[in-house]
């Protein structure tokens, strides 16, 4: 996991000790553009608040759509991801057709 300081920050105090920092885009470099670039970037969970960071999203969004990165701008999306990606890791998934799910 790598994070901006305000995030790393956060998520240390909640247990997550293997996270590295990561300047944002108008922070200079390397930035989060170059970690995806490098391909050092699997998901990107991106939630911005203000000005800059909107300008900065705009930046992140583009890179990680030229590299075919999955984006997740909202704290439920987060959640709802972070929660597939367990069930994924947890449970062996099965295919079902879409009408076994409908009661007769």
């Amino acid at each position: 996991i790598i994070a901006t300081a305000g995030t790393w920050r956060s998520l240390q105090d909640a247990g997550l000790t293997q996270v590295e920092t990561v300047l944002k885009v108008h922070e200079g470099r390397p930035h989060i553009l170059d970690a995806i670039v490098n391909k050092q970037v699997q998901l990107i969970i991106n939630t911005p608040v203000g000005e800059v960071a909107q300008y900065d999203d705009q930046q992140i969004r583009r890179t990680a759509l030229a590299y075919k990165i999955p984006t997740v701008t909202t704290i439920a999306g987060a959640k709802a991801t972070v929660a597939a990606i367990r069930a994924l890791r947890s449970e062996e998934l099965t295919v079902k057709a879409i009408q076994e799910f409908v009661q007769a």
